[in-house]
């Protein structure tokens, strides 16, 4: 990936050198900056609070913490020429392995032949869902963290790969089509230990149409594992007690994950309403499938926008799981899928004061709502974990 980035700033820096020899336009350089100084804290001691599912440590038992919201990030934007740009993007943010590590978030090249056509290649956002790509960039959200009942379960946030976009007007409005396709390059870890999902294919497509107020998008992506989770303990128990069957339904290597999702978005003077709906399917009996979705509404009051919101995230196991020999192995196997088990409803209140240019603090008050035997989307989950927990979080957002 080191070479491709490089070769693509090479010839960025090969073309803006032509157009200098031949008194075109001069190229321009830009560097912008986005942040989240984020305080937190949880009112359970038996689980911790997370953002997502690449956290493997989060909030909990009335401490304040900044980990889990504190991000920083820098871009730079290199029009080579009127119809090619480059962009990178460094982010510090809470990784797996508990740093906050710089990462590159997006390098990549764009060329725009036309308004209408736009084509991109490099390290690209995961555009899984509508408003996924820039979850981040915690200033271009009304709350202090996009819902987690709806994003949570996307733990990767970049692709190395390319997409193509174009745009054509539709019935006074505007549609967009996009089709990408990539591979990961990230990690994360649980109580499995790390999970690489490096080299994993991505691919998906994405549509949306903007008409006045409203914006609607419809979202679908498809993600094949390439490597297995850290299940060989169990795995080879069960072959070597005639579960073959058993065994390999764990097994994520080549197992597929789908997304569907669909989003309406309507933003008109004071008023501003948000609605989303996905679905995920599993290959792999390691997850159950599962459908989110969240409401929001906010009003806006001069600099100030107080906002409710509620969401939903619930799982369904698979049907028709392998028989598995009787006995405690079977119960094993049994605990093991029911592991990711999700059940959990969240109620916000809220509001954003847009104090100064470029700088907004936020308030918001999470009542969180799960089954006891909800624990996969929770940290370090203790035997009395009763699914309850009320999150205060206080942010401060800036771009510069």
């Amino acid at each position: 990936m080191g070479k491709f980035i490089l070769s693509l700033l090479l010839a960025g820096f090969a073309v803006g050198a032509a157009r200098a020899e031949t008194g075109a336009a001069e190229s321009s350089l830009t560097l912008r900056g986005f942040g989240t100084l984020g305080l937190a804290r949880s009112s359970s001691d038996h689980a911790e609070f997370v953002r997502d599912l690449s956290q493997l440590v989060g909030i909990k038992g009335g401490q304040w913490s900044g980990r889990i919201d504190s991000v920083l990030g820098l871009q730079a934007n290199w029009e080579a020429t009127p119809e090619i740009e480059l962009v990178g993007q460094m982010v510090s943010r809470l990784h797996y392995d508990r740093s906050h590590n710089p990462e590159l978030m997006w390098a990549f090249a764009k060329w725009e032949p036309d308004p209408r056509l736009t084509f991109r290649g490099g390290r690209i956002g995961a555009d899984f869902m509508m408003l996924a790509d820039s979850r981040l960039v915690g200033y271009s959200y009304l709350t202090v963290r996009p819902p987690t009942d709806f994003f949570g379960p996307l733990f990767f946030s970049h692709f190395d790969g390319a997409d193509v976009s174009g745009t054509l007007p539709l019935g006074g409005g505007l549609v967009r089509g996009k089709l990408f396709a990539g591979k990961t390059q990230e990690k994360s870890a649980g109580t499995l230990g790390v999970w690489d999902t490096s080299g994993s294919p991505v691919g998906g497509l994405v549509l949306d149409y903007v008409t006045g107020p409203w914006n609607v998008r419809l979202n679908s992506a498809r993600i094949r594992f390439a490597a297995d989770m850290n299940v060989s303990a169990l795995t080879t128990l069960l072959r070597a007690n005639g579960g073959d069957a058993a065994a390999d339904s764990l097994l994520t290597e080549g197992r597929t994950s789908r997304y569907l999702s669909l989003g309406v978005v309507y933003d008109h003077g004071p008023l501003l309403l948000q609605g989303m709906l996905n679905r995920i399917r599993h290959d792999s009996a390691a997850f159950q499938d599962s459908r989110t979705g969240y409401l929001l509404a906010a009003y806006r009051v001069g600099s100030v926008t107080p906002f409710i919101g509620v969401s939903r995230w619930k799982s369904q196991p698979h049907e028709n799981l392998p028989v598995v020999v009787p006995g405690w192995l079977d119960e094993e196997y049994q605990r093991f899928v029911a592991g990711s088990k999700i059940d959990r409803t969240t109620y916000s209140l809220g509001a954003r004061w847009d104090f100064r240019h470029h700088m907004a603090l936020k308030f918001q008050l999470d009542a969180v709502r799960a089954s006891p035997d909800t624990a996969f989307s929770f940290a370090n989950v203790q035997p009395a974990w009763n699914g309850k927990t009320n999150v205060l979080t206080l942010t401060l957002d800036f771009v510069f």
